[in-house]
């Protein structure tokens, strides 16, 4: 669901998160992270020597990035990607942006960046072609309404267990229903994600769970009086994005351990609660 249009939509040092989608291609472990003494500026083999080179889509949208500007340092991926340049060792000075399309990145080839930062989900297909990093970011679920649904505004997954709730077949979504909400109403289910956004503009249901990225995308550019009602706390075997790399890149041990770091250090998720749950109004459901 999210290598869906750009319009948006973690161990520490020592280990490295395997995630996948429940509804997405399996993902093999991600790169195991180099001593940190291989990883200084100074022994690092970049594109521009002293300088880190980092890619995003164009346009970047929000809560991703603000005002479509990467190198402002707002939006949970900029953020992110100076974080880690800050443990390579690069200044901000030293960062360097450039835009690449989302298909052309993930295609064979060399790079013409040290990484890519832009929702790129980790699978074993692209992993054919790219490296990934360790996972900076473990895909949410969450849950939609109309403005006028009588769930629009609730607090807690209690809230929600009289709800009409639905979700596609087969997916995290639909267990984040019947794991966390356990609903007193049998949750409906649909085939695919645009028979569900039907039920919901049709009324047949109350919400709609989905992975947050996609909840950023219906809520601002496909059905213009639905919310955000919160986002669940983590379930299941959810979908991680990884920086990407080129393949074999000599960079991406030493990007896995500053994600590593941050992760361990709560950088991570202190930027996720800033940009993925305050500013794009996604609070989490308790």
């Amino acid at each position: 669901m999210v290598s869906t249009p750009r319009i948006l939509a973690l161990a520490a040092a020592g280990s490295v998160l395997l995630a996948v989608s429940a509804c997405a291609p399996e993902s093999a472990p991600a790169p195991q992270p180099t001593a940190s003494a291989a990883c200084d500026k100074e022994s690092l083999v970049t594109r521009t020597p002293g300088k880190l080179t980092i890619a995003t889509d164009e346009p970047a949208y929000q809560p991703w990035f603000v005002d479509d500007k990467p190198d402002n340092g707002e939006g949970f991926e900029s953020a992110v990607a100076y974080a880690v340049a800050e443990k390579l060792g690069f200044a901000r000075a030293d960062v360097v942006w450039t835009r690449v399309k989302f298909e052309t990145a993930v295609a064979p080839g060399p790079k013409e960046f040290d990484f890519d930062i832009n929702q790129f989900s980790i699978t074993d297909e692209r992993k054919r072609a790219v490296d990934f990093s360790a996972p900076y970011y473990l895909v949410r679920q969450s849950v939609i309404a109309l403005k006028s649904s009588p769930i629009a505004g609730k607090k807690s997954l209690a809230d929600l267990r009289n709800a009409k709730l639905g979700a596609q077949v087969g997916t995290t979504s639909y267990q984040a229903i019947t794991d966390l909400v356990k609903p007193t109403v049998e949750p409906q289910v649909y085939n695919s994600n645009d028979d569900a956004k039907k039920a919901l503009q049709n009324g047949q249901i109350d919400g709609l769970v989905v992975d947050l990225p996609t909840a950023f995308y219906i809520t601002s550019a496909e059905i213009d009086d639905a919310v955000i009602v919160g986002q669940f706390p983590q379930v299941g075997s959810p979908e991680a994005f990884g920086l990407l790399l080129d393949k074999d890149s000599p960079l991406t041990g030493c990007v896995s351990g500053a994600i590593g770091q941050l992760s361990g250090d709560g950088v991570l998720k202190q930027l996720e609660q800033q940009w993925l749950a305050q500013v794009a109004g996604a609070p989490e459901l308790t």
